[in-house]
């Protein structure tokens, strides 16, 4: 399983309500927190995403509030894959339950810069700035985690099971 696009790029500690914020979650549907995904830190993101861009990110990506809403929000913008330096523990377990791919590589997040073009092969978890040439070894995902991500999320998964 590969992704390929374009990076936005941001900094330490992108919390839960910068990824979808709180006033938007009177709604659980995904196209509705896509279109506000991202918009109090960068008010042009959701006009600029096109599917299959990514996300690279510094340490704590996710931290803040529980809630889905911030991987659904990123998955329904298009978003293919978010690489960070680190993620929130609870941000991680709720993006893969809801089939978004999502990697940690410190070394990837310090040199990828915004615009270019990176290609995740989440098999080997190699990472490639096609942009700049250099590639990172970042965590492959396990089998049964990748049959998640496949899936679309935990409950396709059992669903299909």
């Amino acid at each position: 399983m590969k992704a390929q696009g374009s990076v936005f790029r941001f900094g330490d500690n992108i919390d839960t309500d910068v990824i979808i914020p709180a006033r938007y979650l009177n709604s659980s549907d995904p196209a509705e927190l896509a279109q506000h995904c991202m918009e109090d830190i960068d008010t042009e993101f959701v006009k600029k995403v096109k599917q299959g861009d990514m996300i690279v990110a510094d340490k704590n990506f996710g931290c803040g509030s529980s809630r889905e809403h911030a991987p659904i929000a990123i998955k329904a913008a298009g978003v293919s894959c978010v690489i960070a330096k680190t993620f929130a523990r609870i941000f991680y377990r709720n993006a893969i339950n809801i089939g978004l791919p999502i990697m940690e590589c410190p070394e990837a997040a310090d040199a990828i810069s915004a615009g270019d073009t990176v290609t995740v092969d989440f098999d080997s978890g190699i990472i490639t700035d096609e942009t700049t040439g250099q590639s990172f070894k970042g965590q492959p995902f396990p089998p049964f985690m990748q049959e998640l991500i496949a899936a679309g999320g935990l409950v396709n998964y059992i669903n299909k099971k």
